[in-house]
Formats: structure tokens, C-alpha cells, sequence
């Protein structure tokens, strides 16, 4: 509930008349370590996207998917001694804002606290049709800003040349980002706006 909270995720608001709710559910998991201990326990807060409705909660929902041959080639360039680091982002799709307007029940169990109102999403939420959208065009939008360039014919990844003909690749696979590139210098200053930007 606290990166919900943090991220901005929704407004309490009443419902306006005409409109209508989507539901939510609690998705809880065991997150193990290698060795399979403990590491923590995670609740997730789901969308139950499958009430949504075309052209009234929703209009687009795809987002590109990078393709196995361009992972091929990237995971070829790293053979090169290329360092390679692959990152996680947390919660990715609460990064991604909305545009269509989407009303949602209260999380269960916190219904009391919303004192009969309801939440006016703002941020992409795991289970909505158009969160893989959303994300990818945040995502998208922020590495762009730092003047990478988008791959025409698969658009999930991003390269940057710099001046001494050195360069830096990432790809984006849903919330899992692969960087490589012979510019350390450059990788580790991406790594630490892409944690600044999607925390």
C-alpha cells in the first residue's frame, strides 16, 4: 500500500453518475532466494481488468515486446567483453500514467478509510488492459530524454552513440532492462537515471 501511496497511484473521489467501478483483488506471493529461503513476502494490488470495457475504460493496450533475435545480438555484442547488466524495476507499472479516466473500488480491506469514495486512477495499475501501454511510453519517453535512439524494427530497444565512437544499448522486456555498451561511463550514468526516473 505504500508505493501505491508514494507513486501517486489514484485520487479519492465519489463516482460520478454514469460511470462505473472496476474491481480490485490482493495478489499475495512468497519471494524466495536462491537458495530458497525467505526473502520476503509481497502483496500485489490487481486491477480486475477483465470488466473493462473498449473505447470507454480503455483504447490501446499494446506495447512492444523486444524481440529474440535483438536480445540475441545484443547478448553477441557483450561477448565482445561488453559489461552486461540486466536491472528489475520494481512496481513498473505504477510508473505509467493514464489517459483514459478509470474509476476503481477501494482495495480490499481498506475500505473504511476511503469513507464511501471511491479511487480515480492515475497511474497504471498491474491488471488494467492498457498498463503494459502506459509503462512502456514513461519508460520510452524518460531514455529518449537522455538522447537514445529507438530501434525502427524492434522498438523496445534504445542505443546512444557518443562523440568518441563509443556506445550504450539498452532493451526493455515488460519490467526487465538489459544494458550493455563499450561506454561504462555512459551505462552507469543511464543505470542511475533509470533508478532515479522508475523508482
Amino acid at each position: 500500500m505504500n508505493a501505491l501511496t508514494k507513486s501517486g497511484t489514484w485520487e479519492m473521489v465519489h463516482l460520478p453518475e454514469g460511470k462505473r467501478t472496476v474491481g480490485c483483488k490482493w495478489v499475495f506471493t512468497v519471494k524466495l532466494k536462491q537458495d530458497g529461503s525467505l526473502e520476503r513476502y509481497k502483496a500485489r494490488l490487481v486491477a480486475k481488468g477483465f470488466t473493462q470495457t473498449y473505447g470507454i475504460d480503455y483504447q490501446e493496450t499494446f506495447a512492444p515486446v523486444a524481440k529474440l533475435n535483438t536480445v540475441r545480438i545484443l547478448l553477441s555484442l557483450a561477448d565482445l567483453d561488453w559489461p552486461l547488466y540486466q536491472m528489475d524495476v520494481k512496481n513498473a507499472f505504477l510508473n505509467g500514467d493514464l489517459q483514459e479516466e478509470v474509476f476503481m473500488d477501494p482495495p480490499p480491506g481498506f475500505e473504511k478509510q476511503f469513507g464511501g469514495k471511491i479511487c480515480r486512477l492515475k497511474k497504471s495499475l498491474y491488471g488494467l488492459k492498457q498498463s503494459p501501454r502506459a509503462w512502456f511510453e514513461k519508460f520510452s519517453k524518460s531514455v529518449k530524454k537522455q538522447r537514445y535512439i529507438q530501434g525502427k524494427s524492434d522498438h523496445t530497444m534504445f542505443v546512444k552513440h557518443t562523440s568518441e565512437g563509443k556506445m550504450a544499448i539498452l532493451i526493455v522486456y515488460v519490467d526487465d532492462i538489459i544494458i550493455t555498451g563499450n561506454d561504462e561511463i555512459e551505462i552507469t550514468r543511464m543505470k542511475t537515471v533509470l533508478l532515479w526516473n522508475l523508482r
